[in-house]
């Protein structure tokens, strides 16, 4: 009996997807090895991978077999979409210029995309060239060597407001921020992150605390994917800004949205339990799950645990806690 070309296919493609799986698990270079979540979104089971792989394979074709050619297809392309390298983009398409009574200063719109996936979301933010002046000198004070061959565009005492002035220093500060990123330990440095977060951090907090919860929100969930995005090798460090969201949902009387963040934030701090903000974020999760109706017996036994091992300490609330931040 003549065999069905369709099925044929299936079973070449499952036989070619067995063959893949292996080639996922490549040697991570040296900064891969030091910072494997940091770059790469790909996770392979390190423990018998031969086996695990023959596993995998047999688990697959057995709940898959009915799948047709193109649906295998599709998944292979998602496999290999998950492998990916991840990486930030630098551009500067367009600039506005600003005047004030005693003052004129031009600023560049900075769009900053990730590559390597299929995430479509993109971070805007504006700098001005004393913005970018400044970045470059503190970050000379601690990677004099690491800048020793970065220009940076030099301030002219005419024509800087010129057409082909502020072409030529988008283009300068596209290729700085991209160098800048390019270097491990400047793209991961305090000075680096704060230059592209926290102008908005200051002012959705100052919003925060004027009780301006819907704008505080808007800036907050603006900045949150790009912090994400620049501190993969340290969650906990986006900890702040989970909570002051929660905050804000929970202040406009939207608890479900205020649990979602929280759960988020609790997550980073699982092996933390010494953060700041680890005990706040704690009593604010069961008060949210008592009103949500959702079991909160879990996180009562952590708050208890916390606290039979600690002495009595003054301890603010999630919102103290917020308002407190990015305070000059």
């Amino acid at each position: 009996m003549d065999q069905d070309p369709r099925n044929t296919a299936g079973r070449e493609l499952l036989e070619a997807g067995s063959r893949i799986i292996p080639f996922c698990a490549t040697t991570p270079s040296e900064e891969e090895q030091n910072h494997p979540k940091a770059e790469i979104s790909c996770q392979v089971s390190k423990e018998n991978p031969g086996k695990d792989g023959v596993q995998d394979s047999n688990a697959f074709q057995g709940s898959n077999s009915s799948m047709t050619t193109k649906e295998l297809q599709e998944y292979w392309r998602k496999e290999k979409r998950q492998c990916r390298q991840v990486n930030l983009v630098f551009e500067i398409p367009s600039t506005r210029i600003v005047e004030h009574h005693l003052s004129k200063y031009v600023m560049y719109k900075i769009i900053i995309l990730q590559t390597g996936s299929f995430d479509c979301n993109k971070s805007i933010i504006e700098r001005r060239y004393s913005d970018f002046e400044k970045l470059h000198r503190k970050l000379l004070e601690d990677f004099s060597e690491e800048m020793e061959d970065v220009t940076f565009p030099r301030k002219t005492l005419t024509g800087n407001f010129t057409e082909e002035t502020i072409n030529e220093r988008k283009l300068a500060f596209k290729d700085y921020l991209r160098l800048l990123y390019s270097m491990k330990y400047i793209r991961r440095s305090k000075k680096f992150i704060d230059f592209l977060t926290r102008p908005e951090l200051e002012e959705a907090y100052s919003c925060l605390r004027g009780g301006q919860y819907t704008k505080a929100l808007e800036i907050l969930l603006e900045v949150i994917g790009l912090q994400e995005r620049l501190m993969r090798g340290n969650p906990v460090s986006v900890v702040p800004t989970l909570c002051a969201i929660m905050v804000c949902h929970k202040d406009l009387e939207n608890p479900a949205r205020a649990f979602e963040y929280g759960e988020k934030a609790l997550l980073h701090l699982r092996v933390h339990t010494s953060h700041r903000y680890y005990i706040p974020l704690l009593e604010t999760m069961i008060t949210l799950a008592y009103e949500l109706g959702k079991d909160f017996l879990a996180l009562q036994e952590k708050l208890e645990e916390w606290k039979a091992k600690k002495h009595p300490v003054k301890i603010f609330t999630l919102k103290e806690l917020a308002v407190r931040e990015y305070v000059q």
